[in-house]
C-alpha cells in the first residue's frame, strides 16, 4: 500500500482533508496531511512565508518516498519539493492544481488563463502581504457542490494567504522531470477554469490524466471518490 502526504491549497490547512484521510485508510493506505507555514494551526508570520519555506516544510514531513498530493496552489511547493529531493517522492499528484511551467510564478500562470473567476472572490490585505476569500462568495467559488456543514466548517477555518510564495518564479529541471506525475482535473471548478486545467494537464501522459465531476473542493464534495481515484493512481505505479 502507498504512503500519501496531502498538501492543501491557498487559505486552507490540513483540516480540509478530514474526510479523505479515513477513506484512504479504509483502502489500506497510510495517509497524512500537514499545515504549510502560516496555515491551519501553524503560527509562522505571513511576512516570513516563502515558497522555499513551503517546500522545506513538505520535505521535513517525509521520511520514506510518498505519493505527494497537492491541491490548487500546492502544485508549486510540491514541484519545488520534487526538484530539491526527487528521491523522497514516488509520484506527484496535482489535484485541480497549478502544475508549474518552469520559470513562471503562480501569479504569472494564473494570468495565462482566459478567465479569472477567483479575482472577484478575494480581497488583499491593507499591507499588501496577503489575501483572503470574501466570505459571502466562498460557497459559490470553492464549495458550491458541498453541504451546508462543510461550508460552515471551511469558513471557520480559512486563513489569509501569503502573496510572496505565489509571486515567486520556480525553475524546474532534471530532478522534477524524473518524478512520475498525475493530474486530476475538476470539471465543475469555479476557481481554476477547467479549460486551463486541461491545458496544464496536456503535458502529462494520457494515462496520467484523470477527471472528477466536482467543484474546486473534491475533498469535501466527493471524498470517497477522490480516495478511490488516488488509490487507482497509486496502484498503477
Amino acid at each position: 500500500m502507498a504512503e500519501f502526504l496531502l498538501i492543501h491549497g491557498s487559505c486552507h490547512g490540513a483540516w480540509c482533508w478530514r474526510d479523505v484521510l479515513p477513506e484512504l485508510a479504509r483502502l489500506g493506505h497510510s495517509a497524512r496531511a500537514i499545515d504549510l507555514p502560516s496555515h491551519g494551526v501553524d503560527q509562522t508570520s505571513i511576512k516570513d512565508v516563502t515558497l522555499d519555506l513551503y517546500r522545506d516544510a513538505i520535505l521535513a514531513a517525509i521520511d520514506a518516498p510518498v505519493v505527494l498530493v497537492g491541491h490548487s496552489m500546492a502544485g508549486f511547493p510540491i514541484a519545488a519539493a520534487a526538484e530539491k529531493a526527487p528521491e523522497k517522492i514516488a509520484r506527484l499528484v496535482n489535484l485541480c492544481a497549478y502544475a508549474p511551467f518552469s520559470g513562471y510564478s503562480l501569479v504569472e500562470m494564473r494570468k495565462l488563463a482566459k478567465r479569472q473567476p477567483l479575482l472577484d472572490a478575494i480581497e488583499k490585505s491593507a499591507d499588501g502581504l496577503s489575501w483572503t476569500p470574501i466570505v459571502s462568495k466562498a460557497r459559490e467559488t470553492f464549495y458550491h457542490d458541498c453541504s451546508d456543514e462543510v461550508v460552515a466548517f471551511a469558513q471557520a477555518h480559512l486563513t489569509p494567504q501569503a502573496i510572496l510564495p505565489q509571486a515567486t518564479k520556480l525553475e524546474l529541471g532534471a530532478n522534477y522531470n524524473s518524478v512520475a506525475k498525475s493530474y486530476i482535473r475538476c470539471a465543475d471548478d469555479r476557481t481554476i477554469p477547467p479549460e486551463f486545467q486541461t491545458e496544464m494537464a496536456a503535458r502529462f501522459a494520457t494515462e496520467d490524466r484523470h477527471e472528477m465531476q466536482t467543484s474546486h473542493s473534491p475533498f469535501f464534495a466527493d471524498p470517497k471518490g477522490l480516495a478511490h481515484l488516488l488509490d487507482k493512481i497509486a496502484r498503477a505505479g
